[in-house]
């Protein structure tokens, strides 16, 4: 058995999240242990969140992040703000910056308890998000769902923000669409050498999108924020919204800024449930002995 590591189960805006503190070790959270906690009905997640040293000047922390089936992710903005509101907690400190798969992403806790995170600069060229084949305007990408004559769903956005997205339009209601069973189809489609995150989005006003996400490697999620983060860049730049959005997840809202720096900033909160302890080879834990009390 491996050295007990600590942990903190949280979530933003219902997104299940395991913030892993593996400061100061040499292993890594494996798959299988990720595959036992999410299968255990109390530490199920979304994504872990495992913070490393770094070893990069200017850099705070390294961040390993698996999904629930124990594949790595490269990018997840309600995670980082769970890991950024651990972490002013412990330290007083109110901005970080992480080294993660998908670059350097910097984040902030605010006065009001919110957290705002850069997520980077999305990507539009196929060969970046990435797809199998060549598009030459992912704005609208040929893929679609149901007869060819008559699609339940066709034609999504499809951008990068660290991680594959792609995100259908639809007029009516989100919750009218059954992403259970054709999200891990779509997941899994020949098109998408990475697998990919896949969003039903209804814009609802200039300054206001609804979205359902299915996370690769998760599953339906009640927050996915590069989600959010894809379907805002995508609503701006098809002229479907202004740059400046609130997007509304099953779990509540985040606010999205496409900055004219090309940058996207989200903002949202994070929520602390309970800590524990676990072994990071086997996934086997105990919850705090003062909290079990």
């Amino acid at each position: 058995m491996a050295l007990q590591a600590p942990f903190a189960k949280m979530n933003g805006l219902g997104n299940d999240i395991i913030v892993a503190d593996m400061r100061g070790r040499a292993d890594r959270v494996t798959a299988a242990a990720a595959i036992a906690l999410a299968a255990n009905g109390e530490t199920k997640f979304d994504q872990i969140m495992a913070i490393h040293e770094s070893h990069v000047d200017g850099v705070d922390f390294q961040i390993d992040i698996l999904n629930a089936d124990g594949s790595r992710a490269q990018s997840c903005g309600n995670g980082t703000r769970c890991v950024v509101q651990a972490l002013a907690a412990e330290t007083g400190r109110r901005a970080f910056t992480f080294d993660t798969l998908a670059g350097l992403i910097s984040a902030e806790e605010r006065e009001d308890g919110l957290v705002s995170v850069d997520m980077g600069r999305p990507r539009f060229d196929w060969r970046d998000i990435p797809l199998a084949e060549e598009f030459r305007d992912t704005r609208a990408i040929e893929l679609q769902i149901g007869p060819i004559d008559a699609p339940v769903l066709h034609s999504p956005s499809a951008v990068s923000m660290g991680n594959p997205h792609v995100v259908f339009w639809v007029d009516d209601d989100v919750w009218s669409y059954d992403l259970g069973r054709f999200g891990p189809l779509l997941e899994n489609h020949p098109i998408f050498p990475e697998r990919c995150n896949i969003t039903i989005a209804r814009v609802t006003a200039r300054d206001a999108v609804t979205i359902r996400t299915w996370e690769r490697g998760a599953g339906l999620t009640r927050a996915c924020g590069t989600g959010a983060c894809a379907a805002a860049v995508s609503a701006a730049r098809t002229g479907r919204t202004d740059r400046t959005v609130t997007i509304t997840v099953p779990g509540g809202d985040l606010k999205i800024v496409w900055r004219d720096d090309d940058r996207v900033i989200m903002t949202g909160p994070a929520e602390w449930e309970f800590s524990g302890t676990f072994d990071p080879e086997t996934g086997e834990w105990c919850r705090d002995e003062a909290e079990a009390a």
